[in-house]
C-alpha cells in the first residue's frame, strides 16, 4: 500500500548541494560550457550597466557576476536558471540612493549598496528559516508588474540625461524631468547620436534576429570609436578604467550606515527577489517539466546575496533575460552558471582592459534596451482587455513609485491589492436561474434568450463565499427580486463553500423576513460543510424547518411544484415562442453545440467553422492522403481531440459542406473522405451505444434538426453535399 503524506518538512530540511549535478551526464558538457560562455559574454555589459544603476562604479557588476553566481549554483536544484546582476534589485537600490541623497558613485553610496545586499541576503536566508516562500502567493501579478515597470520606468528617465552627456538623474518623476531639461541644455550631439544609435541597433536586432548577442558587438564598436575617432576628445564620457584582478573581500562598516535604512531597503529587495525569482523559476519549470524545491531556492538567492555583499557588490537576482538564453543554446544543469562564474573570472583576471574605453552613452544605451524589457506592456494591454480593476492596480502601483519612490510604491500596490481582494469578494458572479421550454436544466437569464423564470419561483445563484462584506449584496438581490406573485424563494449555494457569524445572523433573518411574507425560503446543492456551519452558528433550525434542500429540485417538490413548470413568459414574448423553430436559430442560440457552447459563448459556430477550415487546410497539407485510411481522421488531423459526441458528429457534417474547398488533385479521393467521415460517424455510434444508449435518440432528433437548419443557412452546400453522397457512397 501506497502511504501519501502532506507533511515536506523533512524533505524541505534536506539542503542538496550542487543538485543538478547529481547523475549528470557528460555528453551535455560540451554544450553547458558553450553556453555558459556565451551567457558571461552577454552579462558583460548588462552587469556593469545594472551596478551603474545602483549607484556603484560599473566594474562591480563584473565582480558580481563570479561568486555569486557560483554560490547560487551551489544551492539551486533548478537546471537552468541563471543568476546575476539584475534590473528590479539594482533599479531598487539606485532609486533608495537617490531619496537618502546619495550621489552614484560616492564613497558612502560603496558602503551603502553592498550593506543593502548583505541585508537582503540575511532576510532571505530568515526566509529560508521561516519558510516563507508562500509570501509569494499573496503578491498578485497586477501589483509586482506595475511595481517592476515603475521602477523600470524611473530608471529609464534616470540614465536619459547619460545618453546627452550629462550625469544620471535621481529623485521621482518631477525632479527627473528637471534633470532632463538641464541636460537637454548642454548637450552633446554626438554622446546623443552614439547613445541612440546604439539603441536602434540593440531594439532592431532584437527583433530580427533575438539570439545575436547585438549588445557585446555595440560594446566592441564602442571601444573601437574611442580608439580610432578619439570621441573621448569630442565630449562622450568614458567608463573609468579599473586594474585588473579578481574582486578583493569587503568587510562591513557597520559604523558609517544607517542600519534602520539599511535594514529596511534590504527587505523590500529581498521580497521582490524571492518572488521575482520564485515566480520565473516555477515558469520555467512548469514549461520544461521538471520540480523545485522552492524553500532551497530562497536559501540559494540568500547566499548568492550575502556573497555579493562580500565582493562589494549591488544585490543579485535571478534573471529571466539570462535564463531564456540558457534555454534557448540548450543549458542542461548549473554547469552553465559555473562556467559563466569562472569565464567571468579570467575576463577580471586578464580582459578588463577595454572598460576604460566604453563611452558611457553606449553601455547607457544597453541599460536602457534591457530595462524596456522589464516594463510590462504586455501585462498591462492583457489586464485592460480582460480586468480593467487590475489594470488600475497595475497602473497605481507604477505610478506610484514613479512619482513617490519605491517604499510608497510597494505599500500603495500591495493596499490597492487588498481593496482588489475585498472587491471582487464583495461583488461576485451572481445571475437569476430560469428555464427554456422543453428542457431540463436551469439557465442564467441574463444570458438566454429563450429562458424565462418559473413562475412564483425566484432562484438566485452566488457565486462566492458569504460573509460580512457581502451579505448585504445578497440580501438586496433577493429582496428586490421579490413580486407580488413570488411564492418561493430558491438559492442555488453551489459556489458556497464557507458562511461566517455575520451571514448566518443575516441568513436566518432573510428566512425569518420571507416566512412572514408567505413565501418559502430554500438553500440548495451546497457541500455538508454548509449545514455543519449553519448547526455551529446556530441556527441549525433552518435544516429542522426544511429550508435546506440537497437539490433545487427537491426544493421544488416541497414547495408543491412539479414539471412541467409554468413559466413566467412576458405576452411580447409567446408570439415569438410560437414560431420559434430550430431550423432559423444559430447554434448558440439552440445550444446544439455542447461542448462548442460551453467554452466559447457567442462564439460558438465560429470556432466550430475554424476548426473545419482548420482541418480542410490540414487535407491540403497531406502528402498522401491513402494515410487517412491507415490511421483515421480523428488521429492524423488536429481540432478533433476534447469534443463531445454531439459537437463531433456536427463538425463531421460541417466538414462534408466544405468538401468544394478541397484542392483538385484530392478531388478524386473525395470518395475515401466521404467514407471516412461517414466510418467515424458509425464509431461515435458504437460509443454512444456502450457508454450513454440514452443519448442515440437524442442524437438522432437532434441531426435531423441540424440538417434542416443548415438547409436553410447554405442550401447551396447542402445540395451538392447530397450530390456528392448519392454519387459516392451508393454502393
Amino acid at each position: 500500500m501506497v502511504e501519501y503524506s502532506l507533511d515536506r518538512r523533512n524533505d524541505d530540511m534536506k539542503v542538496k548541494v550542487f543538485h543538478t549535478l547529481h547523475n549528470y551526464h557528460l555528453k551535455d558538457l560540451p554544450k553547458d560550457i558553450l553556453t555558459g560562455i556565451i551567457i558571461a559574454a552577454v552579462s558583460i555589459p548588462i552587469s556593469m550597466g545594472y551596478a551603474e544603476v545602483s549607484g556603484i562604479p560599473a566594474i562591480y557588476g563584473l565582480y558580481g557576476s563570479v561568486f555569486p553566481i557560483i554560490l547560487f549554483a551551489l544551492f539551486s536544484t533548478s537546471p537552468q536558471f541563471i543568476f546575476g546582476v539584475d534590473a528590479a534589485p539594482a533599479a531598487i537600490v539606485g532609486a533608495a540612493m537617490a531619496t537618502l541623497g546619495i550621489p552614484a558613485g560616492s564613497q558612502e553610496a560603496m558602503q551603502y549598496v553592498p550593506m543593502m545586499a548583505l541585508f537582503a541576503g540575511l532576510w532571505l536566508l530568515l526566509f529560508y528559516f521561516l519558510r516563507a516562500g508562500r509570501m509569494v502567493d499573496f503578491i498578485s501579478t497586477p501589483v509586482m508588474g506595475g511595481f517592476i515597470s515603475g521602477i523600470a520606468v524611473t530608471i529609464i528617465l534616470m540614465q536619459i540625461p547619460k545618453l546627452m552627456g550629462s550625469p544620471a538623474g535621481s529623485g521621482e518623476l518631477l525632479e527627473l524631468a528637471e534633470h532632463i531639461f538641464a541636460a537637454a541644455k548642454n548637450i552633446s550631439w554626438l554622446s546623443l547620436f552614439m547613445g541612440l544609435g546604439a539603441l536602434v541597433l540593440i531594439r532592431t536586432f532584437k527583433k530580427l534576429a533575438p539570439k545575436f548577442p547585438m549588445a557585446i558587438v555595440i560594446m566592441a564598436l564602442g571601444v573601437l570609436s574611442t580608439v580610432v575617432f578619439h570621441v573621448n576628445e569630442k565630449g562622450v564620457v568614458l567608463l573609468q578604467s579599473v586594474e585588473r584582478g579578481l574582486p578583493s573581500l569587503v568587510i562591513p562598516d557597520f559604523g558609517n550606515v544607517d542600519l534602520t535604512q539599511a535594514a529596511g531597503r534590504g527587505l523590500m529587495v529581498a521580497v521582490v527577489i524571492m518572488a521575482e525569482t520564485l515566480l520565473a523559476e516555477n515558469t520555467f519549470a512548469f514549461r520544461n517539466d521538471y520540480k523545485l524545491n522552492d524553500r532551497q531556492e530562497i536559501l540559494a538567492c540568500a547566499a548568492g546575496n550575502i556573497a555579493a555583499a562580500a565582493v562589494g557588490c549591488c544585490p543579485v537576482n535571478g534573471s529571466i533575460s539570462r535564463t531564456s538564453l540558457n534555454e534557448q543554446y540548450g543549458g542542461k544543469s548549473q554547469a552553465v552558471s559555473i562556467t559563466a562564474g569562472i569565464t567571468m573570472a579570467l575576463i577580471l583576471l586578464f580582459g578588463t582592459g577595454f572598460i576604460g574605453y566604453l563611452p558611457v552613452p553606449v553601455l547607457t544605451a544597453i541599460v536602457i534596451s534591457a530595462l524596456m524589457d522589464v516594463v510590462e506592456t504586455h501585462l498591462a494591454v492583457r489586464l485592460f482587455k480582460v480586468s480593467r480593476t487590475e489594470f488600475y492596480i497595475f497602473m497605481a502601483a507604477g505610478f506610484s513609485v514613479l512619482c513617490l519612490g519605491t517604499i510608497y510604491g510597494v505599500i500603495i500596490g500591495i493596499l490597492l491589492s487588498f481593496v482588489a481582494v475585498i472587491l471582487k469578494a464583495t461583488n461576485p458572479p451572481r445571475s437569476f436561474r430560469g428555464m427554456i421550454p422543453e428542457r431540463d436544466s436551469y439557465f442564467d437569464l441574463s444570458k438566454n434568450r429563450f429562458a424565462y423564470p418559473i413562475k412564483g419561483v425566484v432562484i438566485y445563484r452566488f457565486s462566492e463565499n458569504l460573509f460580512f462584506a457581502n451579505i448585504k449584496i445578497f440580501q438586496e438581490d433577493i429582496e428586490n427580486s421579490i413580486r407580488k406573485d413570488t411564492r418561493v424563494v430558491i438559492v442555488d449555494a453551489s459556489a458556497i463553500n464557507s458562511i461566517d457569524v455575520t451571514a448566518a445572523d443575516r441568513l436566518d433573518a432573510i428566512s425569518a423576513s420571507l416566512k412572514k411574507r408567505g413565501i418559502r425560503f430554500y438553500l440548495t446543492e451546497h457541500s455538508t460543510q454548509i449545514n455543519d456551519q449553519l448547526r455551529q452558528f446556530g441556527i441549525g433550525h433552518m435544516i429542522k424547518d426544511g429550508m435546506v434542500r440537497r437539490t433545487i429540485l427537491a426544493a421544488l417538490h416541497d414547495a408543491g411544484i412539479e414539471a412541467p413548470y409554468e413559466l413566467d413568459v412576458p405576452k411580447e414574448d409567446e408570439t415569438k415562442l410560437l414560431r420559434r423553430s430550430i431550423a432559423f436559430l444559430p447554434a448558440e442560440e439552440e445550444n446544439t453545440l455542447e461542448e462548442f457552447a460551453w467554452a466559447f459563448g457567442d462564439d460558438a459556430v465560429k470556432e466550430i467553422e475554424e476548426s473545419v477550415h482548420h482541418i480542410i487546410e490540414q487535407l491540403h497539407q497531406i502528402p498522401d492522403i491513402q494515410r487517412l485510411s491507415e490511421e483515421g481522421l480523428e488521429e492524423l488531423l488536429d481540432n478533433w481531440h476534447g469534443l463531445g459526441v454531439l459537437d463531433e458528429d456536427e463538425l463531421l457534417r460541417r466538414i462534408e459542406l466544405h468538401m468544394d474547398e478541397l484542392p483538385e488533385e484530392l478531388t478524386s479521393d473525395r470518395k475515401l473522405i466521404l467514407h471516412l467521415l461517414e466510418k467515424r460517424r458509425g464509431k461515435l455510434k458504437e460509443k454512444i451505444l456502450a457508454e450513454h444508449p440514452e443519448v442515440l435518440e437524442r442524437l438522432e432528433q437532434r441531426r435531423k434538426k441540424l440538417e434542416e437548419r443548415l438547409e436553410k443557412q447554405n442550401p447551396e452546400a447542402v445540395q451538392k453535399w447530397k450530390h456528392w453522397k448519392e454519387e459516392h457512397l451508393k454502393d
